[in-house]
């Protein structure tokens, strides 16, 4: 019987050191910081709110700011990174196609609406005969942007094109204007050079442009641009993401985003 009852506390000992071992390991994935792309503006605002709320369940984060909309993939592509928070799916199943990236989508965030802006003019009724607009020069981003011209009615699109949309498929031009292609983070400084410009709101907010009271049009919330949280096939996976998710979709972080920005950014979750 005493053998047994040695036994038994050799066992428990044994389970107690797995315990132990299994939760010091997870605290240490937990100690290892995780990498997140942002682009600089509303991105790297916002994500700074998620940095505190995650640290609060023992998640560290660090914050890692882009100044293009390139560079976040490939440092994820490569490792560099861990996640990135920065692009909308279209843009990123683009991505995903065109460069075979190992790219996926782990969960919504926010929606930051497309404008049209100008420094000309006050009403879309004037845009002037042969006048110069700016979009993205990125075709997803691009075709955004001629999306937002047909909705006034600046252009008329070949049907079926959609959200893959270029200024080769325009099929009616009345005012005959001139389409300019612009890498959308200098777009809004670019303004005085364009009648009308296509911008995103991450590059509009940090220019001192207030969507909801600048822009001439505004794309409305059932658009189909919702931003994301992106992994590689490596980090897909990982524990720690779905730590960061919690952490984003916290009521905090939507408050942050609707007192901040006013309906200017939409929490899509």
């Amino acid at each position: 019987m005493k053998k047994y009852f040695i036994i038994f506390l050799v066992l428990v000992a044994s389970l107690s050191l797995t315990a132990c071992g299994n939760n010091s390991s997870e605290k240490k994935s937990n100690a290892q910081p995780l990498k997140i792309g942002v682009t600089a503006g509303p991105h790297a605002e916002i994500m700074e709110v998620v940095k505190k709320e995650a640290e609060k369940n023992g998640l560290k984060i660090t914050v890692v700011e882009f100044n293009d909309y390139i560079q976040p993939n490939v440092a994820l592509s490569q490792g560099d990174i861990d996640v990135n928070s920065f692009q909308h799916k279209p843009y990123m199943d683009y991505i995903v196609k065109d460069r075979k990236y190992d790219l996926h989508s782990v969960a919504n965030t926010v929606i930051f609406p497309m404008g049209l802006y100008s420094k000309k003019i006050t009403d879309l009724k004037n845009i002037p005969e042969n006048a110069v607009v700016g979009i993205p020069n990125d075709p997803t981003n691009g075709a955004r942007g001629l999306l937002l011209l047909e909705k006034i009615g600046l252009i008329k699109l070949k049907e079926g094109t959609g959200i893959k949309a270029s200024p080769a498929d325009i099929i009616a031009n009345p005012k005959n204007i001139k389409i300019k292609e612009l890498d959308a983070a200098i777009i809004p400084r670019s303004l005085t050079d364009l009648d009308l410009a296509a911008v995103n709101t991450n590059y509009a907010m940090p220019a001192g442009l207030n969507p909801a009271k600048d822009a001439l049009f505004l794309e409305d919330s059932n658009s189909p641009y919702v931003n994301i949280i992106a992994t590689s096939g490596k980090t897909k996976n990982d524990p720690r993401v779905q730590e960061l998710i919690k952490a984003y979709h916290s009521p905090e972080v939507k408050k942050f985003i609707e007192t901040k920005y006013q309906k200017s950014i939409i929490a899509a979750w």
